[in-house]
């Protein structure tokens, strides 16, 4: 079961949210198959680190910047939840077409 639930608001952007009851041992070191550019809409003492990097505090309207297959992870320090909205920005117009059809 994963920590969070989706809310797909197009092909390439969705919306993410953590409940504020899950715990920070969930929330594992990872990496995703595509650029990901992740938005702040709501939560309060949420943290996120890049592989080798300190964590930083993830505030309403922070805009964090993930290449493909970097390593990366969510912290967990406050007690609300955190929704963000994910977008996948396609990368070339062969993409773009493929997601058409």
């Amino acid at each position: 079961m994963k920590p969070y639930t989706d809310k797909h608001i197009s092909r390439t952007t969705r919306v993410r949210t953590f409940n504020h009851l899950v715990e920070s041992d969930e929330l594992v070191w990872h990496r995703d198959r595509k650029d990901r550019i992740v938005t702040v809409l709501e939560g309060k003492d949420w943290y996120f680190q890049m592989d080798n990097e300190v964590p930083k505090l993830m505030e309403q309207g922070s805009e964090i910047v993930i290449p493909k297959m970097s390593y990366h992870r969510i912290y967990k320090a406050g007690s609300t939840p955190l929704v963000c909205s994910i977008e996948e920005p396609f990368k070339s117009f062969k993409e773009f077409t493929n997601a058409i059809v």
